[in-house]
């Protein structure tokens, strides 16, 4: 029998929360149930099937299609016991901090009515029992720290009779704002700095990618000249992640182009015969079995264009 994944229980997550199976909604889900890997749209690795809500749970066996890489990975480790856990997308549409619906240790209100619209296979869980979860409220993920307050999943009020009192004045400060700073001016300088950590953030994705382009088209280079050999390609990526674009440049012109025995034999091979032979029987008969032994590269392209099918390996 298919070793089956649990997609969601009713033991509380990592958000303070619990999610109630009777009043998550499987049915759109069930229409389309794509798997995708870790939360990523558009790399879907296979599908959910024979989606079953029952004791307390929805659960699912995952089959994996193998069309794209991680795919054929997760399938593997899978298979191995070393990939085990799912990941729900939830979206909250209810919830309810009444007690009857409060387990112990729980700190946020209950999700009594949710959907579920998306299901991943994730490395690392969320709650005592592995099942990582994605919580969304129409459309947008939340992103709870303990504690932190939210319209959409409020913070269960355990002591009704104690009021806190924030030191506005304290925060004020040190945010750089007069001590007289209003909770409105102290929201807004925090936005400014969430906007200034973005930015940044964005900075910093845009150089890696920048860096990461240049040090590819380095190493293609270098293949191109015969510095390194195309086996050898992911091998100088790393390295030039490591050194750097410009060490790595220097690393390669260090290196000596490698020469095919035939342009070491008829050093003119290349530019007077190679380059104007468009099939086989275009070669003179006496270079024939040279070509044949020391470029067998560009034989078999002959071969091809002379017959129409790729030359057989010999």
């Amino acid at each position: 029998m298919a070793k089956r994944i649990i997609i969601s229980d009713e033991s509380i997550n990592c958000y303070g929360t619990w999610i109630s199976t009777d009043g998550m909604d499987i049915s759109q889900f069930e229409k389309n149930p794509v798997l995708l890997w870790m939360h990523w749209r558009g790399v879907i690795i296979g599908c959910i099937k024979d989606i079953k809500k029952e004791d307390g749970r929805v659960t699912g066996e995952p089959y994996f299609d193998e069309v794209r890489e991680e795919s054929k990975q997760a399938k593997a480790q899978w298979e191995k016991g070393t990939l085990r856990m799912a990941s729900a997308n939830v979206d909250v549409l209810e919830v309810s901090d009444a007690p009857e619906h409060v387990k112990p240790g729980q700190y946020r209100a209950t999700v009594t009515r949710s959907k579920l619209t998306e299901v991943s296979m994730v490395d690392i869980g969320g709650n005592d029992n592995a099942l990582p979860l994605v919580l969304s409220f129409q459309g947008k993920e939340l992103k709870l720290a303990a504690g932190e307050a939210s319209d959409f999943l409020p913070l269960l009020n355990t002591n009704p009779n104690k009021t806190e009192k924030m030191d506005y004045k304290a925060i004020a400060l040190k945010l750089g704002l007069p001590e007289t700073a209003t909770e409105n001016d102290i929201l807004s300088a925090i936005e400014v700095l969430l906007g200034y950590k973005t930015a940044n953030e964005q900075l910093r994705q845009e150089k890696e990618q920048m860096q990461l382009a240049g040090i590819t088209t380095a190493v293609e280079t270098a293949i191109t000249e015969r510095r390194i050999t195309a086996d050898k390609k992911e091998h100088f990526v790393e390295l030039g992640k490591k050194v750097g674009l410009e060490s790595l440049k220097l690393t390669f012109e260090a290196m000596t182009p490698v020469q095919k025995p035939l342009d070491l034999i008829h050093p003119n091979a290349g530019q007077a015969g190679q380059g104007e032979w468009k099939k086989l029987s275009d070669v003179p008969a006496d270079k024939l079995m040279e070509l044949r032994t020391n470029d067998k590269p560009t034989y078999m392209r002959l071969y091809k264009a002379e017959y129409g099918v790729d030359c057989p390996n010999y």
